[in-house]
């Protein structure tokens, strides 16, 4: 026997529906408004080293907190030589557009009190060699096992007894031809795998690659890894960053 009430209960369920329906219709359309206002009231706001004020501001925040959590023991996994790609991604040629003339070449670095120090790469290859072979990392999505080498930046600084630099918040990092250039913190600078490197693959960097002598920051994506330095410089200020100018995030961890 059908149930008298089944017709009450399908109308009543009907009934349900649409006014739920209705209600979520309204929270799409007022989430919808709400969207638009937001993205047209960020669109409207001053832009703050590159990016629009909101945005920079919650780089910043990002910023705080990785650096907050970063351990310089933690040391980035490395790989068996065998693992490295014999032919390196070049991303960017930012700076290195121009030959460089080998025998007038420097690395200048600008200390505390004003001195400048006029370093050679020979000086530098002077100093404890180290190898690593890691995963480089671009911000643009690829990553490819690479083998590099030169001085550990802490032991370089050691060397040159950059004491009183080391403890300033920044290291500042440009081309001879100041066309690309970077600002790394220091607890990154100081971390026992980023080195001032002037070999890939056993040989002396290419050109392409920063010849005569670049950043390798393995906690680091590839955009900080500066190819051919030709100065460089210590703050407790943000120094200038290439990318950052553009909107892109200053600390720039993984």
């Amino acid at each position: 026997m059908k149930n008298p009430n089944s017709k009450l209960e399908e109308f009543v369920d009907a009934k349900s529906i649409k006014r739920k329906s209705v209600v979520a219709f309204c929270i799409f359309f007022l989430m919808l408004v709400v969207g638009f206002a937001t993205w047209k009231w960020i669109n409207n706001q001053p832009t703050d080293q590159g990016a629009l004020r909101p945005l920079r501001k919650v780089l910043d925040v990002n910023e705080k907190f990785f650096s907050a959590f970063f351990d310089s023991t933690k040391l980035v996994k490395e790989y068996p030589l065998s693992a490295a790609a014999k032919k390196v991604r070049v991303n960017g040629i930012e700076g290195i557009r121009d030959n460089v003339d080998e025998d007038t070449w420097r690395l200048n670095v600008i200390k505390d009190n004003g001195d400048t120090l006029k370093i050679t790469l020979d000086e530098i290859k002077l100093l404890p060699k180290k190898n690593i072979v890691f995963d480089f990392k671009c911000i643009e999505g690829w990553s490819q096992v690479t083998h590099w080498a030169g001085v550990p930046l802490k032991e370089f600084m050691k060397h040159y007894h950059l004491k009183n630099e080391a403890m300033k918040k920044y290291v500042g990092l440009s081309t001879p031809d100041h066309g690309y250039y970077v600002g790394i913190d220091m607890p990154s600078a100081l971390h026992p795998q980023t080195l001032l490197c002037y070999e890939m693959n056993g040989k002396a960097l290419p050109k392409i690659q920063g010849y005569p002598l670049r950043l390798i920051i393995p906690v680091k994506y590839g955009v900080k890894h500066l190819k051919r330095i030709g100065t460089m410089y210590f703050s407790d200020k943000k120094p200038a960053d290439y990318w950052a100018e553009r909107g892109y995030d200053y600390y720039t961890g993984h």
